[in-house]
């Protein structure tokens, strides 16, 4: 069998991964703001750096918001798109091994799926997610990019920022330890440096975000949250889902290539004959 592609396409990022015997192959992310374009640019990106002409490909399965603009076969290749909520599911579930969990997709907002063996639901979502950090931190701090967030957290302290447990009760809250947040940014003091706000705006989303898969895993009766998405490598977010862990009995997952999962899952579902939609 030739290699599957999956294309996940996003507002402004297009991710493709090659998906042959079942292993992952060459993960690839492209910015672009038009998702025809992007789509286009990164499978031929693909093909030119793996050395592989269109022989070698047997399927392309698109996914995502962008997927809506696709209407013909990718330069001849035979087509589908797949939803985006099932894609989700079953990427989160091939990346972690697993084969029941809560999949968490963390990109400019966060999607919540349930996903079990073939079959995913969409939960909800919550707008908060990469988005939020981005309009936060350039509003707070005038910073708009990424990587100037996280070097900026980097030697921040929520000390001045957040309001704990210990901050307000002396001898603590039922199974709560001290340093558990009671208000993010609710003891933000003129002692704050940008690197604490910087810090202080991560640790926000990522507990927003952290306790909404707290409750779905009550709902659902399972322990297991897969992370996905592009906020998988924010560095400080494995801090904030530790305690999250710790505090309440869930084991949070971020697996290798967390960030491609949604295309991971468009390749799988094709490999497994899953649904699909045939286009042109």
């Amino acid at each position: 069998m030739g290699i599957i592609i999956g294309i996940d396409i996003g507002g402004t990022t297009t991710k493709i991964v090659g998906y042959s015997d079942g292993r992952i192959l060459s993960p690839i992310l492209v910015k672009a703001t038009d998702p025809v374009a992007s789509v286009y640019g990164a499978f031929g990106r693909f093909l030119n750096d793996n050395g592989l002409n269109l022989a070698a490909v047997d399927k392309i399965m698109v996914t995502g918001v962008g997927s809506t603009f696709l209407n013909e076969r990718l330069l001849g290749v035979p087509t589908a798109k797949v939803d985006e909520f099932l894609a989700i599911g079953m990427g989160g579930l091939f990346l972690s091994g697993l084969e029941k969990a809560i999949v968490v997709s963390m990109g400019t907002g966060t999607a919540f799926v349930m996903a079990e063996h073939d079959r995913a639901t969409h939960l909800g979502g919550t707008g908060i997610g990469g988005g939020t950090l981005l309009g936060l931190s350039n509003r707070m701090l005038n910073i708009r990019n990424f990587a100037d967030i996280i070097r900026m957290a980097e030697g921040g302290s929520l000390d001045h920022v957040d309001l704990t447990i210990g901050d307000i009760s002396r001898n603590g809250v039922t199974n709560l330890s001290h340093d558990t947040t009671a208000s993010n940014f609710g003891k933000i003091s003129d002692l704050a440096t940008k690197a604490d706000v910087a810090l202080g705006i991560i640790n926000l989303v990522f507990q927003a975000i952290g306790m909404l898969a707290v409750f779905a895993t009550r709902m659902e009766h399972v322990r297991d949250v897969v992370l996905t998405g592009n906020l998988t490598n924010v560095p400080q977010a494995k801090d904030v889902f530790h305690k999250l862990s710790d505090l309440f009995n869930v084991n949070f997952i971020i697996p290798e290539n967390a960030e491609f999962a949604t295309a991971v899952g468009a390749a799988a579902i094709c490999a497994n004959n899953g649904q699909a939609e045939e286009i042109g």
